[in-house]
């Protein structure tokens, strides 16, 4: 065997790393469980509010992200662990677009007519 191969191996790192990388694969799996249950949510509320549940958008957008870190470290993109090696990524929910608001409200007035 080539003296490179081996030692690239037997290297601890390597080995630590696949550990970590069976860990976020599992995280993810539980994470697009919650993905999931968040999208069902927001949908409900907007179904029976009318509007986002603003600290649902911030949980949405962070878990995306944390989602994305997941990703970039299981396709060696990235040597940063996400969470819980790193703080929880901190996404503020986006501004609503006024046409989105516009549509809804349009769609209000037809219901109502």
């Amino acid at each position: 065997m080539n003296t490179s191969v081996k030692s690239n191996i037997t290297r601890r790192g390597t080995w630590l790393r696949a550990l970590y990388m069976v860990l976020f694969a599992v995280i993810y799996n539980v994470a697009e469980i919650v993905l999931v249950a968040v999208v069902l949510l927001q949908f409900v509320l907007v179904l029976f509010v009318g509007e986002n549940n603003r600290r649902l958008l911030a949980f949405g957008k962070g878990l995306s992200t944390y989602v994305y870190q997941i990703f970039l470290f299981l396709t060696y993109n990235s040597e940063e662990m996400p969470f819980p090696f790193n703080p929880w990524p901190v996404a503020e929910p986006s501004p609503i677009e006024p046409q989105a608001t516009t549509t809804t409200e349009r769609e209000r007035e037809d219901d109502v007519k």
